[in-house]
């Protein structure tokens, strides 16, 4: 007893640094392979976005329109470097900000993020902001000055987008310390760009013709590249959000397999009850709308849970594209109707869902938190996109010159075209009535 009385104060001394070691975050060399395959992945999808939008332009167009993604990555990453990322996820922040002890990524290295190298975490996080931007142009096409789409953009980046990711997903967020779900950036990406894109239709107007004029899509094989190429990303977005090489991360990517799929078939199948015949935008528009919805549910719900997200989502955008007329918005690529209409709906079932796993809190409190969430992002969002474009609107104007507009407007902004002269007719506006 003696001698065990002498060694037991230094087994238990022992015991502690081995747990305290135990307890300290190591590198994990497959996490980090993981997420560095991953950032790759999120980061073709806006390349992905920029095909998917510009086969639905006409082709006068086609080049301003997949600019408006591809300087997304250059203006973006720029903006997430310098302060971007530190007001996301800053550590010693309040409940809306983070702090700027990380501006210009100072202090990062050799910091881990759980397993994986903080660096690699800030470019992962900063592929979600790139194709955030990327997301609203598609409301504004053909008509929007490029450099004041640029100023917008890296305004909206930094005051709204990199907030919202810090009151979400930084464990310092008011609505992260409340309990919202959202695995992959239903609420910080798809409502918040869906809802700015509907507020800058209405703030810069509708094209020319809007009503009177039918945009017809001038190179739908485009379109089904663009959404091969998102659906291929997006992998990377949904199970990368796991940050790790592991289970959450295999349920993530099989939902976001199974969601799409079932909202492809969702969409095709109103298409053909109501024109009888099912068409390929409908099938890269559906499958979009799917990946949207189960964005902030893939890892908190379970497969036949996808398939229920997938279905209503498709329900809910197809109805909404249907109706949009009645917003008198011109939002010409359906950004609100397939990011925002399908982020509301699957960032709503999350909450819903969620018990079929097990997550969050129990369903009534949980789907409170989640509508709590939805109604601060729609608000914050939407006011603060309207006040970031009117202030830009004082510093130049918002909109290209009609004749620019009527013509298309890659060769004014650009000096460039997709196409030859005896190209340049494929997609041109087709009058169905009116002057």
């Amino acid at each position: 007893m003696t001698n065990l009385n002498k060694i037991l104060p230094t087994l238990l001394l022992l015991g502690g640094a081995a747990l305290a070691q135990a307890a300290t975050p190591e590198l994990n060399t497959g996490d980090t392979a993981w997420l560095l395959i991953a950032s790759a992945l999120v980061l073709l999808m806006t390349p992905g976005l920029a095909f998917f939008y510009g086969g639905l332009t006409r082709a006068q167009s086609v080049l301003n329109t997949m600019m408006m993604s591809f300087v997304a990555i250059g203006l973006v990453a720029v903006l997430w470097t310098l302060a971007g990322y530190t007001i996301a996820f800053g550590p010693g922040g309040n409940a809306f900000f983070g702090s700027f002890a990380n501006f210009g990524l100072e202090g990062l290295k050799d910091q881990l993020s759980g397993t994986i190298p903080t660096f690699v975490f800030a470019a992962f996080q900063g592929m979600f902001a790139i194709i955030a931007l990327a997301l609203i142009s598609g409301a504004v096409v053909e008509r929007m000055r490029f450099g004041a789409y640029l100023l917008f953009g890296g305004l909206w980046s930094l005051l709204i987008y990199a907030p919202l990711a810090h009151m979400v997903w930084s464990s310092d967020g008011w609505l992260f310390k409340d309990g919202a779900l959202d695995f992959a950036g239903g609420t910080v990406v798809h409502i918040a760009a869906g809802v700015s894109a509907l507020v800058a239709a209405f703030v810069v107007g509708p094209r020319i013709g809007h009503g009177r004029t039918a945009h017809i899509p001038h190179n739908v094989p485009f379109v089904l590249l663009g959404a091969g190429l998102l659906w291929f990303g997006w992998m990377g977005f949904n199970a990368g959000s796991a940050l790790a090489a592991n289970q959450t991360a295999g349920l993530a990517f099989i939902t976001t397999l199974i969601a799409p799929a079932a909202a492809m078939l969702g969409w095709l199948a109103w298409e053909a009850a109501r024109n009888g015949k099912p068409t390929a935008v409908g099938a890269a528009t559906g499958l979009v709308v799917g990946l949207v919805a189960i964005t902030p549910a893939c890892a908190f719900v379970t497969p036949w849970a996808a398939i229920v997200i997938g279905l209503l989502a498709a329900t809910a955008s197809y109805w909404a594209v249907q109706l949009k007329a009645k917003l008198k918005a011109d939002d010409a690529l359906d950004v609100f109707a397939c990011h925002g209409v399908a982020g509301i709906v699957g960032a709503l079932l999350t909450g819903a869902l969620a018990w079929t796993t097990g997550a969050g809190k129990p369903f009534g409190e949980q789907m409170i938190t989640q509508i709590v969430a939805v109604l601060f992002t729609v608000v914050f969002t939407g006011l603060g996109t309207f006040v970031l474009l009117k202030l830009v609107g004082l510093i130049m104007p918002l909109r290209i010159p009609a004749s620019q507009e009527i013509t298309g407007i890659d060769i004014s902004a650009h000096s460039e075209q997709g196409y030859s002269e005896s190209e340049t007719g494929l997609g041109a506006p087709v009058f169905v009535g009116g002057d």
